[in-house]
Formats: C-alpha cells, structure tokens, sequence
C-alpha cells in the first residue's frame, strides 16, 4: 500500500472514529452485513479500526430472493471466520419477492439477534446516498416535516446508522485502499425495485439536467427538516404541559378550551402527539377530522375514528378513549400471585381465568407458567398497534392474526394476557412471547389458565 492509501485510510478510519465517538459503548455490537461493498466496509471498521472494547458479531440474512444467495451466505461466513467475528446467519422459509416483506423480515430477524446477544446495538451500513434516495422518495409520496428528515444515525430500540455521513465513492475508495473483497448483487441493477429506479435513473438524471449537487441537497434538506422537527417537538413538550393532560388505563384527557385557542396547525399537532401517546396514532386524515370535531363538538358529543380511536367531549375537557374498550368487555386484571380466578367478557365471548403459584388449574385448556410476572397482569382483547416479541422479532398482531388465519368477526375474542408495562406475553393457542426466563430455577411462578381459548388453525 503507497504512502498516499495509507495516509487517506487513516483519515477514513479517524472520521469514522470521530462520528462513532458519541455511540459507542460497552453494549454488544451486530453488523448487520449482506456481502456487499457497504456492509463489509462497515464490519472491516468495527474490526480493525475501532479500539474501544465491546462484543463484536455480525449478522446475515438470506432472503432465498436469488439462486446466489445461498451463495452469499456461504461466502459471508467464510469472511467472519477470516476476522473472528462470530455471525448469526437467518434464513426465510420461502422466497422474499417484495421490497417490503424482505426488509420486515430482515428486520424482525436482526432484532432478534440483537435480544441475543444481550439487547446491543444493530449496525447497518446506510451512507449519504441512500439518505438522499430515501429523502426524494418521500418527497415525491407527500411526506411531512418527519419523513423528510430522512433516516436517523440512531434510532431506538438499538438501530445505528455510523455512515450517514459518508458518501459512497468514500466508502469505495476505503475499501479498495484496505484490499477488501465484497459480493455483488445483481439484483441492485433490476428496474423492478423502486430504490433501483431512483438510484440508477432519476437521481442520475437530475443531476446531469437540473441540478448537478442533488444528492447533497437532498441531505441537507434531511438535517434542515430534523432541526425544524426536533424544535417542535420540543415546543410541543411545553404547550402538552398547559392542557392539564390526566390518564388512566382506559382514557387520556385534556383542557378542551385551551386546546381550542391554538392556532389550526398547531392544534394538528397535539392532537396527533396526544393520540399517539395513547397508542393510537392519527393519519392526515384522522387528524383533520379530529380538528374540525373540536372546532364544533358540543358536550356529550363524540366521534370514532379509524384506527380504533374515540374522541368526546366532556364538559371542558376532550376526551381519548379507545372503541375496542367498550362496555360490553371485561377484561380480567390480576393484581398479585395469590390464587384467584375471574370471567373476563371479549367481543361477547366469555373466558374463565384462573391462576396461582401451584400448577394445579384443573381443566384449563390452556395454561402459561410465567417466570417472575410484572404485576398488573391483564387478560383483554386485542388493541390496535398491539406487538408481540417472539424469536424471530417483534410482529405486530394484526398480521401475526392475519397469518395464522384467524377469521376478522373472531380476532375481538382472542385473549391477550399483557404484563403492567403493557408488554404482550401471551396469545393462547397462537404465540407466547420469548423470552419467560427459565421456569425450572425461576422461584417466582405464577400459572395462568384460560379454559376456552382455542387452539386456532395454523394452516
């Protein structure tokens, strides 16, 4: 290597230390790689030019998209031996053909290798490039202030993004300098992929015809539209602190007169920042309607809205509450470990639950031994934006339901049983949450029945 290559890799490798500088930590790292020039560029830093002490792995994912990936698996592995970097392989169980359900299932598998290993710091090898890709794309799509501010350097839970600030052709000429070996995927060439399209086509065409800094234009506006987001979220913290906002478990509340002396836009926006926090987050058009009922409601009056959410009026104060909590259920709520049962009413069906420390529930259907329990615990139905967290990720229960064929009309009577942070543990005959801890050693155990929840269909 010339003396230039080694002076230029020392800069690569000093700024990527620099911009790694604030992130790092004794948490376990896992670099997310699929054989390309980013990601092998990535795992090469994290090797060899980082100092710090911190656990090391590297995960790969193979979509079975390609007859090659078997290929790149293989070749991914025999790289990781090379540097002793221990890898988590994944693999889906049939081609992944859709940008979509390719990216969910990476995701869901690469959080769960980050549980793994001691609830670490995901990796991946997003660059300026890519930012500036995913800025036009959601620009074209009508997003706001939010989606515009692009992809975040770090997101929670455990998502780290160290090349955003590094162009592509830097991450080339570094990897070339250090003699690195990468694979290629054909499939970043093929005009079926939307991300292929803006990369090869129209971001190469504006800056040949309109404007030859697009990319960079495109991620500052990113930083611009951040800055811009951050500054009102937190005004936003200050304006929430003068509605007088009150919550229990079924309801969230605020000053219905003060809310109405903000202007429109701002209005907007607590209304989308309170729903949010009550777990029922409003679209443009939710939040328009929301706006207008407060423009007009009278009190006693309500309105539902898609998504689950209901808003009413009562007296001076404006209302969230939820359709699925309606009076015709009853969830079952167990406070402590003493033995006890209850019925709990979901979607018209009724449901007898015991529990107790001895495993003796006779005739339950179904039963969970439940390791060290976060009190409350509760049995009720299903609320939207509801996550389960299995092996192989967290999944959200409305697909997990529409994958395990449960018909729409029955979804309302399946029981949840959901820990005092809110935390799914529990689906019977579907999913039990991962992990329980280990039930032979764990003192603390709590048995839990349900006696008709059935089994349902895996087809």
């Amino acid at each position: 290597m010339s003396e230039d290559q080694v002076s230029l890799v020392r800069r690569f490798q000093s700024k990527f230390r620099s911009a790694c500088s604030s992130f790092l930590s004794d948490a376990p790292i896992v670099v997310a790689i699929s054989g390309g020039l980013d990601s092998v560029a990535l795992l090469h830093l994290f090797r060899f030019a980082i100092t710090q002490s911190h656990q090391l792995h590297a995960a790969h994912f193979d979509h079975c998209s390609r007859d090659e990936s078997a290929a790149d698996a293989q070749w991914v592995s025999g790289l990781c031996r090379a540097w002793g970097v221990p890898l988590e392989l994944g693999r889906a169980k049939e081609a992944l053909i859709s940008e979509e359900s390719a990216r969910n299932a990476r995701h869901d598998f690469l959080e769960s290798v980050r549980i793994r290993v001691g609830e670490g710091v995901v990796v991946m090898a997003h660059h300026a490039d890519d930012q500036a890709e995913t800025v036009l794309f959601r620009m074209v799509r009508g997003s706001g202030l939010r989606g515009l501010s692009g992809m975040s350097e770090y997101r929670d839970p455990g998502v780290w993004r160290p090349l955003l600030p590094f162009w592509r052709d830097e991450i080339a000429l570094y990897a070339q300098d250090v003699c690195l070996n990468w694979r290629e995927d054909p499939t970043n060439r093929e005009q079926r992929f939307t991300r292929n399209i803006i990369r090869n086509n129209v971001l190469p065409e504006i800056e040949s015809r309109v404007a030859p800094a697009a990319r960079r234009s495109l991620v500052r506006l990113a930083d611009l539209a951040r800055e811009d987001e951050e500054a009102l979220l937190s005004l936003l913290q200050e304006v929430l602190g003068s509605l007088e906002l009150e919550q229990d478990r079924e309801a969230l509340s605020l000053d219905f007169k003060r809310l109405t002396e903000f202007h429109g836009a701002v209005r907007g926006r607590i209304l989308r920042e309170v729903s949010r926090r009550h777990g029922y987050p409003l679209d443009a058009t939710g939040t328009r309607l929301a706006s207008d009922f407060v423009d007009s409601a009278q009190s006693g009056q309500q309105i539902d809205l898609t998504g689950g959410l209901r808003l009413r009026r009562d007296l001076d104060r404006l209302v969230f509450s939820t359709k699925a909590v309606s009076i015709t259920d009853r969830p079952v709520l167990i406070s402590n470990s003493q033995p006890g049962s209850g019925r709990a009413l979901l979607g018209g069906h009724e449901l007898l639950v015991k529990w107790s420390p001895e495993k003796n529930l006779d005739l339950m259907s179904e039963c969970l031994a439940l390791a060290s329990p976060r009190f409350p615990l509760t049995i009720r139905a299903r609320r939207p934006g509801d996550r389960i967290h299995l092996t192989v990720g967290t999944r959200k229960l409305k697909k997990l339901f529409l994958e395990t064929r449960i018909p729409e009309p029955e979804r309302c009577q399946v029981p949840l049983l959901v820990d005092g942070a809110g935390s799914v543990l529990w689906i019977p005959g579907v999913a039990e949450a991962t992990p329980h801890g280990d039930t032979s050693e764990t003192k603390s155990i709590l048995h839990i029945g349900i006696s008709d929840a059935r089994p349902r269909d895996k087809k």
